[in-house]
């Protein structure tokens, strides 16, 4: 009987969590929409423009690196300069860089002779930016012309130490990259919105992130042996109570991957960085002054103890099927829970995309396709954090966080 009640409340845990999150992260973003974002807003005016120092570090990037620059080329904002990062790529990237870098004087290359990864990159584009503010892009983003002007327009007050953009994915040819379409604006989006409006974002975007210069440094920048760069980042700035906030009008055009062997290595290393970051700031249960992150923190850990006890039940499941094991039948979504489970993911698609529809007027018509999320990415999620866990746990910290280029997807331009 007390197998039967344990079973049951896993069960439960399963069907409740993210029941629970959903409906907090719609309220938080609906909220944040109503405050923040409706209505028509103009590119905010800039009393002043200071110097942004836009840090792109790429490593084997040559079929994406020239139209990533000559993109913050076109940038509407009048004070900037481009500083690419070479970590030691091995194909023509640093020959093409520094073609551009010839013939505009705005660009400015860092050719690195090891391969040392993207967080040390990023030190070192530190040190050798002039600017007040650090825009930090990946070396397959397309910075949106006015992205800028949003982001420094947060710079005004004083413990403002990061800005996050608005990631949007612009290949859509296949499946999943059509559901993670909607999974940047009906999951990621909502979910800093909320953060924003509770006070504590968990990441920013690495893809597209505005840092104050004085902030990183009080920070002590990236920590070379992480291996994701944002998330750790974000939770030392916060830990030194700079604010970190969300802007959605600061646009930053993506490649995503369109296999499924990309996305594992995606998520996988988004999971072991989750983690990673998990241990390595576990001292915030030690002050009281580090209370706000509390919430966040736990959140965390919560979503993780789902994936595990979401892929056991799903084995119990299995086993029961093919071999009678005594045990009462394992429903993960069982009856009038699948029905409401299933109702309020498809209600949070339609938030999240409607949301949305102010930065793409087609947005809405990916509904059909992100309903698919449900079935195939909590698997994928909860396997790849299962699979990251020990692995962030158990390894060895302080050895440089190298990298390899990730799944790009089928290249399109905009």
């Amino acid at each position: 009987m007390e197998t039967y009640s344990w079973l049951e409340f896993l069960e439960n845990y399963v069907f409740y969590y993210p029941l629970a999150m959903s409906i907090v992260w719609m309220m938080g973003a609906s909220y944040f929409y109503l405050r923040r974002e409706r209505g028509e807003k103009q590119v905010p005016e800039l009393k002043e423009y200071p110097l942004v120092s836009v840090l792109i570090p790429a490593r084997n990037e040559e079929d994406a690196i020239r139209s990533t620059v000559e993109a913050v080329l076109t940038s509407e904002y009048p004070n900037f300069e481009i500083i690419v990062l070479d970590d030691a790529s091995t194909d023509s990237t640093a020959a093409i860089i520094q073609e551009i870098e010839a013939n505009e004087e705005r660009v400015r290359v860092l050719l690195l002779n090891k391969n040392v990864g993207k967080p040390s990159a990023l030190r070192y584009g530190a040190l050798a930016s002039r600017g007040d503010i650090l825009l930090c892009i990946d070396a397959d983003a397309y910075l949106d012309p006015w992205a800028m002007h949003w982001m420094v327009s947060h710079f005004n007050g004083p413990r403002v130490g990061a800005v996050t953009g608005n990631p949007r994915v612009r290949n859509r040819t296949s499946l999943l990259a059509k559901i993670q379409v909607g999974e940047y604006s009906s999951i990621i989006g909502m979910i800093k919105r909320t953060q924003r409006i509770l006070g504590k974002v968990l990441t920013v975007s690495g893809v597209i992130a505005a840092f104050r210069k004085q902030a990183i440094f009080d920070a002590g920048l990236w920590d070379t042996d992480m291996i994701t760069d944002d998330i750790n980042i974000t939770w030392k700035l916060e830990k030194r109570f700079w604010d970190i906030r969300y802007e959605p009008n600061a646009l930053c055009w993506i490649l995503v991957p369109e296999t499924v062997s990309g996305l594992w290595r995606q998520r996988v290393r988004w999971a072991q960085g989750g983690v990673e970051v998990v241990r390595r700031h576990r001292d915030i249960w030690k002050s009281w002054k580090q209370r706000r992150l509390w919430p966040v923190y736990l959140e965390y850990v919560l979503s993780i103890i789902w994936s595990y006890v979401f892929i056991l039940l799903g084995i119990v499941g299995l086993v029961n099927l093919t071999y009678p094991t005594g045990l009462p039948e394992v429903r993960i979504f069982p009856e009038w829970k699948g029905s409401m489970l299933a109702f309020i993911c498809l209600l949070q698609f339609l938030i999240g995309l409607t949301i949305d529809q102010k930065y793409e007027k087609s947005i809405p018509g990916y509904l059909f396709w992100v309903i698919w999320y449900p079935f195939a990415y909590w698997l994928l999620t909860a396997l790849a954090t299962v699979y990251a866990a020990p692995r962030a746990l158990f390894r060895k910290m302080g050895q440089p966080a190298v990298w390899t280029s990730p799944d790009r997807g089928i290249f399109t331009k905009l």
